[in-house]
């Protein structure tokens, strides 16, 4: 998996987000995560674990073609 800035996984997190319709809440749900969790991560204070990456980048692939460019942006190696 690449090496992605703070600033991009923010951008990441809340673009799979908002095409997957999903409120932080329901989003922090889906991965398991807090809901502070999610709002730190797309204010940038804090970066998601490799494991929580993981889920984003199945949940991308889930999303077929709707997912296809964020996934080619941010964990195309």
């Amino acid at each position: 998996m690449p090496a992605i800035a703070a600033s991009e996984l923010a951008d990441l997190v809340r673009e799979t987000r908002q095409r997957l319709a999903l409120s932080q809440v329901k989003f922090a749900a889906k991965l398991g995560v807090s809901f502070q969790s999610v709002n730190r991560w797309e204010n940038g204070r804090t970066k998601p674990l490799p494991i929580a990456l993981k889920q984003i980048e199945q949940l991308l692939h889930q999303m077929g073609e709707t997912g296809k460019d964020l996934l080619a942006k941010y964990f195309s190696e």
